[in-house]
């Protein structure tokens, strides 16, 4: 009696279908920052402040010197000068939102989810300072110019009257919004650097309110040699209009201050390389 014999073929395994890999590309971490930046709310109302100081601030120091309400100190001020009036305070809320881009995700612990996606973890740092520092010199620019165009209206027939094809006139606002675009860039690289929001705003008021002030106290020989390359000091002499033997001229400004961005990234990004998050 023959036998039956019923071959069976081993069932293949079906395989989970695969992920897409999906790979980390410089454009795609500048959109992943992008959308990152505007999801704050604390991102639209300090950009808003600091152009509202820009504009309140220069607009009130034209209209009171057109009414004669400023003080002696202000008689031979020009409306570049007026119009800028607000620059130091508008540098206070750029650098701070700076700060914030880079430390808030330290601690809320989101930057572990974001350098999981960027292993290489520079790159991060590149796009968010990069990102945020454009955003602060299209802030800064836009808010020069419209403070000069409205208080130059103000300041007609004034000492002060200037009009934008003047000469320094331009250079003078357009330093003033790159002043502000690396305000920027360096407030989001002490976040990253000392990954705290607290010690990110004390170091940056530190640097541009208090240093200034505290300089006074050293002997004239000293003073006149140190302050001149103090980040606001260099900063400053980006967008003044003129300048005398104890201030730095604007391309040597520029280059101290860039000196000062450079170095405060450099720390950064040696942190971020070194040290676990």
């Amino acid at each position: 009696m023959s036998s039956l014999t019923t071959i069976v073929e081993p069932q293949q395994e079906q395989s989970a279908p695969s992920r897409p890999h999906y790979k980390v590309t410089g454009w795609r971490v500048l959109r992943s920052e992008w959308a990152k930046l505007w999801s704050l709310r604390s991102t639209w109302i300090t950009l808003v402040l600091g152009l509202l100081f820009l504009l309140v601030f220069g607009l009130i120091a034209a209209w009171q010197f057109e009414s004669g309400g400023l003080d002696s100190d202000f008689d031979r001020s020009t409306a570049v000068d007026l119009s800028l009036f607000g620059v130091p305070f508008a540098q206070l809320a750029l650098g701070v939102l700076g700060v914030l881009v880079t430390a808030g995700e330290y601690s809320t612990g989101m930057i572990r989810s974001t350098l999981a996606a960027v292993p290489r973890r520079l790159p991060m740092l590149w796009s968010k300072t990069a990102l945020y520092g454009l955003v602060s010199l299209l802030v800064g620019t836009v808010g020069a110019f419209v403070a000069f165009l409205v208080g130059s209206e103000i300041l007609s027939g004034t000492s002060a009257a200037q009009s934008l094809s003047d000469a320094g006139v331009a250079r003078s606002l357009l330093g003033a919004g790159l002043y502000l675009g690396l305000i920027g860039v360096i407030g989001a690289g002490l976040g990253a650097l000392l990954r705290s929001v607290a010690g990110g705003i004390s170091v940056l008021v530190g640097a541009f309110i208090l240093v200034p002030g505290l300089t006074s106290l050293l002997p004239n020989s000293w003073e006149d040699n140190v302050s001149a390359y103090l980040p606001s000091t260099a900063g400053e002499s980006m967008f003044a209009l003129t300048h005398d033997a104890s201030t730095l001229s604007p391309g040597a400004g520029l280059a101290v201050f860039l000196g000062w961005t450079v170095l405060v990234l450099a720390g950064a990004a040696y942190r971020l390389k070194q040290n676990d998050v």
